[in-house]
């Protein structure tokens, strides 16, 4: 989902690289080379890291860190940012419009595919007063954002959906959006667009979309999608019914342009417990409710949980868990090493 969210937005009116040559006059030499290299300003748009940069000029990271943080109090307070006011409302605009919060490579991305650009549209997010920067951690990505108490009610909700979620769910993008709307129901109403949620929902590592569309935890099987074995647990869910195991890989291929082989892809439902053999070469979901084991394991776990029952009763109840045929069914009955019959003419297990 990354990316298709800012396809619609407005081109800048102002140049970024005319912006920073301003705000870089405005630096003594030293600071312009270390403020250059570190967001990657220059010539080439590497980003040095401190420690790279201090065996640059054989000084400390730490006073390479002291040169940057006074470049950027000195560029704030500079006659160069006044002068850039407008281009730093302008992108204030943008990321409100945005939804306030915004991934920072999505929306680099969408301004310029440049890494130059990308790079300058960044130092400028990072001098500019209004924009906060949300660091990346265990539950979100690096974002930017201009509101810090909706960023706060966001980060909160997206804690709230990941809890409300088991490892096995998956749920519908409508309906995850409108769970999401319900944590944030009394934000303005400019962010109440699916767009926007999506945006925002984009922005967790916690939660994630698989290639069907559909929502679960992000480190899932059912959303991290591995191989043949988690396509195929798709492919059968969203068919919602068994499936043969020759279908299954049909259905990958479609699904997921992903090559199965049939051989594979029988020998991966085999291994999987998420699956269940209910028949020749067909495959259910054991979360449906099916067990493994075959015929005769089946009648037993029935009679177990059922007690005494009638033929007609077993034929019934098995033909839920299998797809075989009655005549299967009744000579597994007439195995009395495993049942036996009642006078009432009812089976119950030995």
């Amino acid at each position: 989902m990354e990316g298709q969210f800012y396809r619609a937005m407005a081109t800048l009116t102002f140049k970024p690289a005319q912006i920073i040559k301003k705000l870089m006059s405005a630096l003594p030499e030293r600071s312009r080379a270390v403020i250059e290299s570190r967001y990657g300003l220059g010539k080439t748009p590497e980003r040095l890291t401190l420690e790279a940069i201090g065996k640059k000029y054989n000084i400390t990271r730490e006073r390479v860190r002291q040169i940057e943080n006074h470049a950027l109090m000195v560029l704030r307070k500079s006659s160069a940012m006044k002068e850039a006011k407008a281009a730093f409302d302008e992108l204030e605009t943008i990321v409100d419009a945005l939804g306030g919060l915004v991934p920072e490579e999505e929306f680099l991305t969408s301004i310029s595919t440049n890494e130059q650009t990308k790079n300058q549209i960044h130092f400028l997010l990072v001098v500019g007063e209004s924009f906060k920067k949300g660091k990346e951690d265990e539950e979100c990505k690096t974002c930017w954002y201009v509101d810090e108490e909706l960023t706060r009610r966001i980060r909160e909700a997206l804690r709230k959906l990941y809890e409300r979620l088991s490892d096995n769910d998956l749920v519908p993008e409508a309906e995850l959006i409108s769970s999401f709307l319900a944590e944030l129901k009394d934000i303005n109403q400019k962010y109440k667009s699916d767009e926007i949620i999506r945006r925002w929902l984009s922005l967790s590592k916690s939660i994630g979309k698989n290639p069907l569309g559909e929502w679960g935890r992000a480190h899932s099987s059912n959303v991290r999608t591995k191989g043949i074995r988690d396509y195929a647990y798709l492919a059968i869910k969203r068919h919602g019914s068994p499936m043969h195991f020759t279908e299954v890989a049909k259905m990958i291929e479609k699904l997921f342009s992903k090559r199965a082989h049939v051989a594979t892809t029988h020998n991966e439902l085999i291994k999987d417990p998420r699956f269940v053999l209910v028949g020749r070469g067909l495959y259910a979901l054991r979360e449906w409710g099916y067990n493994t084991g075959v015929v005769r394991d089946v009648i037993r776990e029935i009679l177990k949980k059922e007690g005494p029952l009638s033929r007609s009763e077993i034929i019934e109840k098995v033909r839920k868990e299998r797809y075989v045929k009655d005549n299967t069914i009744v000579v597994n009955l007439q195995n009395g090493k495993f049942f036996r019959k009642t006078k009432e003419g009812r089976y119950s297990t030995v």
